[in-house]
């Protein structure tokens, strides 16, 4: 059985811990080859064009998980210091609670088709509307592999756009069930497909017919409740750290400033599943931060409160358009490998993973602002790669680090001027 409890991983050495990775989840040291060995040139090169190299990042394995009652080994792959740890202190915290409890949407995406020189938009839009059931059975009879798999065309929308730069025009949204797939390509596809049955109802010409990245029927939510006890540390009582970090969401909440940073901090956390699982975060993140602004005020995407019993809630719902059949999560070993590590079975199951370790890293963010501040394991962290960058290594890493931390000093010059003295 998978435990995502490993204590003194971080203290192993780089075989100790892919040992003890195969050891304690269901994959075998052969499934985790892709971790070490990462994308080969012959697979990149059918990838993208033009491909001369191929670029790394950090790949870390998020620990205490613990997501609808089950166990989750997470994959992480980012260069930031401390997301990794922050985000797994955090979940050891919200165990102690239960874990996180989850839920998704249906995974449905939107595919618009703009219809342009429209003389009487009003009627066009009545039009589609009355012949909507036409249009669904339409796009279902192509031979679709995702309508095999019980996905496919849902509803049709009609949006009107009555003064832009070009005058009014219509626009036409495709609900598209997309299974376990991200769905862009399925999507776009459809899109053409219907594109010329709108011209002949309309009237019109069907200029763009594209997905949209704003999700928000596919949506994830994950929530945890920390026992206040829980969150003590140091002379700073449970309480004080609660409100801490309540008082810290209220001004996200309110401040759009301040959320861009906030909602960057959950997006530490998102981005890195998404990018290990082969997914576009480029979309994601897009769709993340528009449902942030749906209100027509950009916002925190995460609600933190207490309840009646004093406990710290954490609640994050966002777009999480990921898949896990298709694109490069089949062609890139390392992200069929990230995928088996979580033994998700579906998009959606992922996709509650994702928001999961987002909450974790907000709330990592959000009691390091309100309590020792977040230079003091930044400025760690940091050091130590100053450090590896001036030449040191081994213990001499630690001691170079550590003294920088002391003086408050993380610079070049004076990483030098340490590893010199130290070397003697």
């Amino acid at each position: 059985m998978t435990t995502s409890r490993i204590s003194g991983f971080y203290n192993l050495t780089l075989d100790q811990r892919r040992l003890k990775l195969a050891e304690v989840s269901h994959l075998t040291p052969v499934e985790l080859i892709p971790f070490t060995e990462g994308l080969q040139a012959e697979t990149a090169m059918h990838m993208v064009e033009n491909m001369v190299g191929i670029y790394s990042l950090p790949l870390g394995i998020g620990l205490n998980f613990m997501v609808n009652g089950r166990d989750v080994l997470v994959p992480m792959v980012i260069e930031e210091p401390s997301v990794v740890a922050g985000a797994s202190f955090m979940a050891k915290l919200a165990r102690a609670g239960g874990g996180f409890i989850t839920s998704s949407t249906q995974p449905e995406m939107i595919g618009q088709l703009q219809v342009l020189d429209i003389k009487n938009v009003q009627e066009a839009a009545k039009k589609v509307l009355e012949r909507k059931s036409e249009l669904i059975d339409y796009v279902n009879s192509a031979d679709s592999s995702l309508v095999k798999r019980g996905g496919g065309a849902r509803d049709i929308e009609v949006r009107v756009i009555e003064s832009s730069i070009i005058g009014s025009f219509l626009v036409v949204h495709l609900i598209y069930d997309v299974r376990d797939a991200m769905g862009a390509n399925a999507v776009n596809t459809a899109c053409e497909r219907l594109a010329p049955k709108i011209e002949a109802m309309t009237g019109g010409r069907v200029h763009l017919r594209i997905l949209s990245n704003l999700t928000d029927r596919r949506l994830s939510l994950s929530r945890c409740v920390i026992p206040v006890n829980e969150l003590a540390f140091d002379h700073f009582s449970g309480e004080k750290v609660r409100d801490g970090i309540i008082e810290a969401y209220a001004f996200a909440e309110s401040d759009s400033y301040r959320a861009a940073t906030h909602n960057k901090g959950i997006m530490n956390g998102v981005d890195s599943v998404v990018i290990a699982t082969g997914n576009d975060w480029r979309a994601i993140e897009a769709g993340a931060h528009a449902y942030a602004a749906r209100s027509g005020r950009y916002t925190s995407l995460s609600t933190w409160e207490k309840d009646g019993d004093g406990n710290l809630v954490g609640t994050l719902e966002m777009p999480m358009a990921v898949g896990i059949v298709g694109g490069a999560t089949k062609v890139h070993p390392g992200a069929q490998s990230a995928v088996k590590l979580m033994n998700v079975s579906t998009a959606s199951e992922l996709a509650e993973v994702i928001v999961s370790v987002g909450l974790a890293q907000n709330m990592a963010a959000l009691r390091a602002l309100a309590t020792e501040g977040i230079q003091r394991g930044h400025m760690s962290l940091h050091a130590r790669q100053v450090a590896i960058a001036v030449g040191a290594s081994g213990e001499l890493i630690e001691q170079v680090a550590s003294q920088m931390v002391m003086e408050q000093v993380v610079r070049i010059e004076r990483a030098q001027e340490i590893l010199r003295n130290l070397e003697g």
